[in-house]
């Protein structure tokens, strides 16, 4: 095998021969297994020069690599592409169920009762044309292609989110006969209350539903709620509904880490991590698990941000070959797409996904926007290194900071640089764990909030507090026992009351950032200065009314009078105060 001491150790873990090579000169890969990304981002000689190891090491590794077979293929890899389904029944003959009517931005689902001979996962294509016909006349206005699924048992579905009321028909298409040209007709009505439709982002750094009300993403972190059984997981919905959020990150895929150590109740595919999955078959009732509770989310008006890779994996997950990766994605828009609270993202730390290269995730964006018909939100998050968020994909920034002081207060330079909307979804966790990202205070976060939305970005929250049980909000969910919280929903009365509810930056001085409308509405923030009074020069003839917030105490003091032109605020010398300022004869 040709091997070169710049190669990463990752890459070559993907060979089996090469994998029990490194296996014994890198015991890290396997006793560390939650930690194992971090050896496998590394070449040989990055290894080689950070271990204790003697000068002989690097020698020796590669020339037991060296001395193994050239062609060995990834393991593992199967493909779907030109397989033909035999299917012995007549054409359009296959039982299919399905509503008369739907809501608008609702899911509409046919059932449809098919083959299940060979893996109809793979062997079966199949998918559904919805034209819009409106008021009648047979004439179609428009026409939706749509990716279909396997169930399991011989039931496949094809789910569809109607965008607009009036009549809609449909015809199947798939390569099994009693599955293809089947026709129907359904209803659109109108949404029910609290249905907005899908997230859009609206006037370049913000966000609106479909319908056009104004939504600010206030949100939180559970990677791998999903994963804890019924009990924890409806104490974690009990939570959210209580709490002031409506975003939450979470993981597709189980996740192996720091207090996650516990097997999943279900795995995604058929198989076990000690034999082998076949990433050919999928485990529908791992699916249907995670919509039944992206519903849930969505019922308390919670939009779901679907990570869709990760690195914290012992499973197999993150090494899965190609093709598998591909099908995944196909699988998972197909059932998940035509939910209208589903953002989609790539990664969370796509840099430290070792299997991965770059060209996967331009492909990976590609699979998704091309089998969601909806163009639902879609980003990808970092760890050390920033994404390109240029990408004409890259529909809003989702960030870790990687400074580890610094967050919030590059939002503004963001804004600029990528002309999105900036949503800072890991900004670090108020907790009291051993590892620097987990241990911020209350206080902190809730400055690094009020920092990113003053600036006019978006700053995502999270919770680590040990506890015996090791029940850590920020991955397994069940209680929030923070300062935050409570925080965060008075900073959130502020977003929504801007005008047009957009807090955009303003031109203010060096050391206070300030966000609003010019000559009408302008809201400061001291963070950490706690001064006793502070001079304001504004544009003469225009009046103002003049609040003093403390943002910790959750107190909004409404100072007597109007102000004009340039004019003195006293303040009370502490910190985490703001000012808002309303044009007089405004209203908020």
């Amino acid at each position: 095998m040709l091997v070169t001491k710049e190669q990463k150790i990752g890459r070559l873990w993907l060979k089996r021969a090469a994998r029990e090579v490194l296996a014994r000169h890198v015991p890290e890969l396997t006793r560390t297994p939650h930690l194992s990304f971090i050896y496998k981002n590394m070449t040989l000689a990055d290894y080689a020069a950070s271990s204790h190891a003697d000068p002989s090491w690097l020698d020796r590794v590669l020339g037991e690599l060296e001395a193994l077979p050239e062609a060995e293929a990834r393991d593992g890899q199967t493909k779907d592409a030109g397989r033909v389904y035999d299917d012995p029944a007549e054409a359009a003959s296959a039982v299919i169920l399905g509503p008369e009517q739907a809501e608008k931005w609702g899911v509409f689902e046919l059932e449809l009762h098919g083959p299940k001979a060979g893996n109809p996962f793979t062997d079966v294509q199949l998918g559904a044309e919805f034209a819009f016909e409106g008021d009648g006349g047979g004439q179609a206005k428009r026409i939706v292609k749509v990716p279909g699924f396997y169930d399991g048992d011989g039931v496949y579905r094809i789910r569809f989110m109607p965008d607009a009321e009036g009549g809609w028909r449909y015809r199947t298409v798939s390569n099994a006969r009693s599955l293809d040209g089947l026709e129907g007709r359904f209803l659109c009505v109108s949404p029910s209350a609290g249905n907005h439709g899908p997230v859009r982002v609206k006037n370049t750094y913000h966000f609106a539903y479909e319908n056009g009300t104004i939504y600010h993403p206030v949100g939180t972190t559970c990677y791998a709620w999903t994963h804890q059984g019924a009990d924890l997981e409806e104490q974690t919905l009990a939570s959210l509904k209580a709490s002031p959020f409506n975003k939450l990150r979470m993981c597709v895929f189980p996740k192996s880490y720091l207090y996650n150590t516990n097997e999943p109740p279900l795995y995604p595919f058929e198989g076990s991590a000690e034999e082998g999955w076949d990433f050919t078959r999928f485990n529908p009732a791992y699916f249907r698990h995670l919509e039944q509770r992206i519903a849930d989310l969505g019922r308390l008006g919670i939009e779901a941000d679907l990570i869709l890779f990760h690195p914290y994996d012992r499973w197999g997950f993150t090494e899965m070959p190609a093709d598998a990766d591909d099908r995944y994605l196909r699988y998972i828009t197909a059932r998940l797409a035509a939910y209208r609270n589903v953002w989609w993202s790539l990664a969370n730390e796509y840099d430290l996904m070792w299997a991965k290269d770059p060209e996967d995730w331009e492909r990976f964006a590609r699979i998704v926007t091309e089998n969601d018909p909806y163009g639902h939100l879609l980003s990808v998050h970092n760890c050390l290194e920033f994404y390109d968020h240029s990408k004409p994909w890259v529909t809003h920034c989702s960030i870790q900071r990687i400074d580890v002081y610094k967050t919030s207060e590059a939002t503004t330079d963001w804004r600029k640089k990528w002309q999105k909307p900036i949503v800072i979804d890991e900004c670090g966790y108020e907790g009291d764990i051993d590892q620097g990202w987990g241990n911020i205070t209350g206080e902190e976060l809730v400055r690094r909030f009020w920092e990113a939305t003053v600036r006019g970005g978006y700053l995502g929250h999270g919770e680590t507090y040990l506890n015996p049980e090791e029940v850590l909000w920020w991955s397994k969910g069940g209680r929030l026992v923070g300062d935050s919280p409570a925080r965060i929903a008075f900073a959130r009365r502020f977003m929504e009351e801007a005008p047009q509810g957009e807090l955009n930056p303003l031109p203010s001085d060096w050391d206070l950032p300030c966000a609003g409308v010019e000559d009408e509405y302008r809201l400061y923030y001291f963070g950490f200065n706690r001064p006793a009074f502070r001079e304001f020069r504004l544009k003469p003839g225009i009046t103002w009314k003049v609040s003093v917030i403390d943002t910790w105490n959750m107190t909004i003091e409404e100072l007597p009078g109007l102000y004009e032109g340039t004019f003195s605020i006293k303040l009370p010398r502490r910190p985490y105060m703001a000012v808002r300022m309303v044009r007089s004869g405004k209203s908020i």
